[in-house]
């Protein structure tokens, strides 16, 4: 259950629609997508991906209006670890998140449990 639930949490973020044509649509697609035996997504760490996504959205506006008035010209690109065993689909939930707020983009996932982030910020004043 929790892997529909987590399907259509990503098919709503994705489309930003809910109209009764989209929520069914939505259904159908989580419902009809293959579902891996090995690889359940706990409802634990499903109500913690919500979590952060109402976190993330008042935090992207916050980053994009930083980044209009006070430009960003450095750059660093970091290794930050994946939180525990995490199935395909919260892998995908964190990437879009990292990825969602405008300073920090994912370059890559390594199957060893780590994502390449790449990060822009402010020059330090020295």
């Amino acid at each position: 259950m929790g892997d529909i639930i987590l399907r259509l949490v990503i098919w709503f973020l994705l489309t930003a629609n809910f109209s009764l044509a989209n929520i069914l649509i939505g259904i159908a697609i989580a419902l009809l997508l293959p579902r891996a035996s090995t690889s359940h997504t706990r409802l634990k760490d499903l109500l913690w991906g919500l979590g952060k996504i109402i976190v993330a959205i008042p935090q992207a506006y916050q980053e994009a209006i930083q980044l209009i008035l006070q430009p960003h010209t450095e750059e660093e690109i970091v290794m930050e670890r994946v939180q525990g065993r995490r199935s395909p689909g919260l892998i995908f939930l964190d990437i879009f998140l990292i990825t969602f707020t405008p300073k920090t983009t994912v370059l890559k996932y390594y199957e060893d449990g780590w994502y390449k982030v790449h990060h822009v910020k402010r020059r330090q004043r020295s």
